[in-house]
This record gives C-alpha cells, structure tokens and sequence, in this order.
C-alpha cells in the first residue's frame, strides 16, 4: 500500500513538514511502520495551492527518499494547503500518470488502498464515469477513476455525498460480481479551501489514518517544541501514518468515519456508504 499526507494550516516551507521530524514523511517512503509494505518506492507526487487558479502538482516514479529534485522543490515551495504521496504499487504501471494526487481543476486527490476484483468490474465503473470527466483519465489505477466517479457523483457540490456514492457504487458492482469486500481504503480530497479525510473498508479493517490534535492543546503539553509556536492555531495534519516524536500529538481517525478540516470548523463525523438506487 502507499502512505499520505495531508496539511491545511499557516503557511509553511514543504520541506519542514517532509523531511524534518523524526520518522519524516519522506523516511516512511523507505521505513514504513505501519503500512502493508515497509518499503514505498514506487513514484511519488506533493501537490500544492499557491494562489493560482488550479493547484501545483509534480510526480516522479523515482523513490522518494532518493529525488534531488523533490527537495529541490520542496525547499522553495511555501503553501496553507499541499497533499505528499509515496506509493507501493500493486499491480498497476509505475508511472507517472499512476503518481497521487490527480488533480482535475481546483481539486486534488489522494488514495491508499484498493478495490478488490477491479479487473472484473473496471469496465463498469469506467461507463459509469460522465462523459465530460473521461477524457481526464490519464492512468491506469483503481485510484484515479476512484477520483472521477466521486466527480460524476458531485464531488464538487457535496464531497462527502460524492465519496459515499462513489463507495457505494464500488461495493455494489463488486458484490454482483461476487466479490466479498470490494473495498478498502483512505481517501483525502480538497478544494484549495478545505479538507475532507475518510477512512472505510468493506471489511471494517481500513487502512491507518490519524489526525494531528488541536495546536493549542500541543503547545501546553509541548511548550519547547518549536514547530508548535510557528503554526496558526488551526493547522492541522493528516497522515496515514505519524510524524515526529510528540507522544499524544497524534489521534486515529475511527474505522467507517471521515474528517473535514477547515479554518475554525474540523469536525469528525460517520461515514456510510451510498448504493445505487
């Protein structure tokens, strides 16, 4: 499986946030503790907001813990919101047209996780995609057109409803396929403005998720760490596996629920998916 992180906050240099903590983002890419595989060398992708009309994105097939040019860019890249991925391939191409986050518009989207038995019901969820989305297929992973179906659903308008549809949907195609558990995954996605985090599985075993505790509350338990007092009370990180070395910092997300971050208003709230009717 692959490892993510997601960060909504005052705006900070990528690379304090990638490379710096103990157990950094960019040491799990080769140390992994808590994902499927202790290694994720296959491709990685940030993304970023900066004020432009669409969000930056840049991907490499390359190991993360070995790119030149991911701290090149991430030493001269400041932004409020960015997604990093690494990925552990499991059956589709290292490429880079596979590397999380795809992008379509303003929106970003990352994935851990998979849909079991995609072969047998790909076909069915790439018609069920609209037609004015399709064209934006680039890749070849169950991930991406994840991605295009929560837009066909209305990503855009209702996130939370769009993702549960598009789960829902999955499920539903699998199961008629006879496939047992046909989902299993984390999912983040954000519009520049705000994040929205879930965490379900068919099964109810999801993938890790975990989601940085109030800063306020950190810098009581945590008053010489630094990083603390040079934060907006309301940054927040969101990972599919923790950073850093501050015991308590760190809350998981519960099995079948989803988080939105956003200035002033995180909340936490159940997740269930939506058949289609």
């Amino acid at each position: 499986m692959c490892r993510w992180l997601a960060y909504s906050g005052s705006p900070v240099l990528l690379s304090n946030v990638l490379y710096t903590p103990i157990h950094s983002f960019i040491d799990q890419s080769l140390h992994s503790r808590l994902g499927a595989e202790t290694t994720n060398g296959d491709g990685f992708g940030i993304g970023w907001y900066d004020g432009q009309d669409t969000p930056g994105v840049f991907h490499s097939t390359e190991p993360a813990w070995n790119d030149a040019n991911l701290r090149e860019v991430a030493q001269h890249t400041t932004s409020p919101l960015f997604f990093a991925h690494i990925r552990a391939a499991i059956g589709s191409a290292v490429q880079q047209t596979n590397c999380h986050p795809f992008r379509h518009g303003r929106w970003l989207w990352m994935h851990n996780g998979f849909i079991d038995g995609y072969a047998k019901i790909k076909r069915d969820l790439a018609f069920a995609v609209e037609p004015e989305y399709y064209p934006h297929i680039a890749g070849t992973t169950d991930s991406e057109l994840m991605f295009y179906l929560a837009l066909t659903f209305g990503l855009e308008d209702d996130p939370a409803e769009a993702v549960a549809k598009a789960i829902g949907f999955v499920e539903a195609q699998g199961r008629q396929a006879g496939v047992e558990y046909p989902y299993q995954g984390t999912i983040v996605t954000s519009d520049g403005e705000s994040m929205w985090a879930f965490r379900y599985s068919s099964e109810g075993t999801s993938r890790t998720l975990f989601f940085t505790r109030d800063v306020p509350t950190l810098r009581e338990q945590y008053p010489e760490a630094n990083i603390l007092h040079e934060v907006s009370d309301d940054t927040r990180l969101v990972v599919s596996e923790p950073v850093g070395n501050l015991p308590g910092a760190w809350q998981e997300v519960p099995e079948a629920s989803y988080g939105v971050v956003r200035k002033g208003q995180d909340a936490l709230y159940a997740f269930v998916p939506q058949p289609p009717r």
